[in-house]
C-alpha cells in the first residue's frame, strides 16, 4: 500500500483498533488531527505522518486520556513537553476530572443508598422510590421531606444486621460469566474497600487460579512485602496447608507504603533477599511498588525462579501503576488491581480467599471453565 497518499478508509485500515472514518472526521473537528490536502474530488488524503499521529491518539485514548488532554500533549513542542505551562494545564484538567469523579461518587452513593438494600430494607424501598417522585425540592419543606425519606430508610438499618451479599446483588455488574471462585474473590475485594467500581480494575492472568491452588496444596512458601501485610493472613488455614510465611522486609516497625518504599531502597539486605525466593512460592505485595518492580525485573533476567503466583497490589501514583503493568506483561501468574488502588488488606483478602477455597472446596474445578 502506498502510504504517501491514503484515503480516509485506507488510513483507518492502516491504524486499526476500531477506528472509523466517522471518528477521524470528528478528530478533525476537534483539532486533534490537522487538516490535510485533498484530491481533485475533494477527498482528504493522508500520509505516513497522519498514521503516526492517529496511532498516538488511539494509544493515549486507550490509556485513559480524554481527547482535550491528548490534543494538548500532542501539540506541545518536543523541547517543551515538560514545560511549566503544559504541566499547569494538565494539573488544572486533573482537578476538574477529580471534581467530576467526586460528583459521580455522590451520585453513586445516593444510588447505592437505594439499590444496595438487603431484603429487610427493601420493604420500605418501593414506598421511598414512589415518594421521591413527589418531592418538591424547590422549597425548604421539600428539602426537609427528602431528609425524612432518607431518615426513614436509615431507620431500617437498626432493626437487623446487614446482609452484605444481598446488598451486593443489586450493585455488582454482571459477573456470572466468571467462575465461582472469581466471583467470590471480586465480591470480597469490593467488601474489603467498600467501592463497587473496583470491579472494573481487578485483573487475573496467566492461569493464576490453577497454579496458585496447586502451590497451596503442596504447602508452598508465602512471602509478603512487609509484616503488617503478613499479619492479615489467615494463619490457621495456612498452617493447616503447611505453608510457611515470610516477609521481604523483616522489620515490624515498617507499616506504611512510604516506609516500605524507603526501607527497601536504603537497605541492600532486603534487595538481596529477593535473590533467595524459592520456586513455586506465592508473593504478596500490598504496599511497596519497588519490591514488585524488582521482582518483575529479576524474573525477566532469570535471576529468580518463576513464582506460582504474584498478588501485586502496591499503593502509589506512578511507580505502582507501572509495576502492575510490568506484572501483567511478565508472563507470571498474577492477580492485581490496575492503577493506584491497592493495599495490604486487599492483597491479604485475595490470599485468604484462595486459602479458604482450597480447604472448603478442595475438589472444585469451576475455575477451569
Amino acid at each position: 500500500m502506498n502510504t504517501k497518499c491514503l484515503t480516509i478508509k485506507e488510513l483507518t485500515d492502516a491504524v486499526g483498533s476500531g477506528i472509523t472514518p466517522r471518528m477521524v472526521r470528528h478528530y478533525h473537528q476537534l483539532g486533534l488531527l490537522p487538516e490535510v490536502m485533498r484530491s481533485h474530488g475533494n477527498y482528504r488524503l493522508y500520509t505516513e505522518r497522519d498514521i503516526r499521529r492517529l496511532q498516538r491518539i488511539v494509544a493515549l485514548k486507550q490509556q485513559g486520556f480524554q481527547l482535550n488532554h491528548i490534543r494538548q500533549l500532542l501539540d506541545a513542542e518536543p523541547e517543551n513537553d515538560d514545560s511549566p505551562t503544559l504541566t499547569a494545564q494538565l494539573q488544572r484538567q486533573y482537578r476538574v476530572v477529580m471534581q467530576q469523579i467526586a460528583q459521580l461518587r455522590q451520585t453513586a452513593s445516593a444510588l447505592e443508598g437505594l439499590l444496595g438494600r438487603d431484603k429487610h430494607c427493601q420493604i420500605v424501598q418501593a414506598d421511598v422510590l414512589a415518594q421521591l417522585k413527589l418531592i418538591e425540592v424547590e422549597t425548604q419543606s421539600g428539602l426537609e421531606g427528602l431528609q425524612e425519606l432518607w431518615a426513614g430508610l436509615d431507620t431500617e438499618v437498626h432493626a437487623h444486621p446487614e446482609n452484605f451479599q444481598e446488598s451486593l446483588q443489586g450493585l455488582l455488574p454482571d459477573i456470572s460469566h466468571l467462575s465461582e471462585i472469581e466471583q467470590d474473590l471480586i465480591s470480597k475485594l469490593v467488601l474489603a474497600c467498600g467501592d463497587v467500581s473496583l470491579v472494573g480494575f481487578i485483573r487475573f492472568g496467566n492461569n493464576a487460579l490453577a497454579t496458585s491452588r496447586e502451590a497451596l496444596k503442596s504447602g508452598c512458601q508465602i512471602i509478603a512485602d512487609i509484616s503488617s501485610v503478613a499479619a492479615a493472613f489467615d494463619d490457621t488455614r495456612l498452617t493447616h496447608l503447611n505453608c510457611r510465611i515470610d516477609t521481604f522486609i523483616d522489620n515490624p516497625h515498617i507499616t506504611t507504603a512510604i516506609e516500605a518504599e524507603q526501607e527497601f531502597w536504603q537497605q541492600e539486605k532486603w534487595r538481596d533477599k529477593l535473590q533467595k525466593i524459592p520456586a513455586n512460592s506465592i508473593l504478596v505485595i500490598g504496599y511497596a511498588p519497588a519490591i514488585l518492580l524488582s521482582i518483575c525485573a529479576a524474573i525477566k533476567q532469570q535471576q529468580i525462579p518463576k513464582p506460582a503466583l504474584v498478588i501485586g497490589m502496591p499503593i502509589g501514583f506512578s511507580h505502582a501503576p507501572a509495576a502492575k503493568r510490568q506484572l501483567m506483561h511478565s508472563g507470571i501468574p498474577f492477580m492485581t488491581i490496575e492503577g493506584t488502588i491497592g493495599g495490604g488488606l486487599l492483597a491479604a483478602t485475595v490470599l485468604n480467599t484462595l486459602t479458604e477455597w482450597i480447604i472448603e472446596k478442595p475438589d472444585c474445578h469451576c475455575y477451569l471453565k
